[in-house]
């Protein structure tokens, strides 16, 4: 499984200006906290049943608390063929701007 730190991810949204597809995998409760711009949120309990709303062509960087459950998320939609990284660390590590 690839991974990239928080502050890779950072540097490459604030610095590079590139456009990441970034999926949120925590719980309701703990998006509301805030989650990084643009972030796409899908509990992880639904990942295996909202797959869909994913392209398999573009690459998406998995994002949760600590690093734990989105490593889960990555392994699983990397076994259905899907192109994921996970940002290790998770929001606990992310120094960036987040949105509520």
């Amino acid at each position: 499984m690839r991974t990239l730190t928080a502050e890779q991810v950072r540097q490459q949204l604030e610095e590079e200006q590139k456009q990441l597809n970034i999926v949120d995998v925590r719980e309701d409760e703990e998006v509301a906290e805030g989650k990084i711009p643009d972030a796409i949120h899908i509990p992880l309990g639904s990942i295996e049943d909202r797959k869909e709303e994913l392209d398999k062509a573009k690459e998406y960087i998995m994002v949760c608390r600590s690093g734990g459950r989105s490593g889960r998320a990555s392994e699983f939609l990397e076994s259905e063929g899907y192109n994921v990284i996970n940002m290790e660390g998770g929001m606990l590590a992310w120094e960036g701007k987040t949105d509520k």
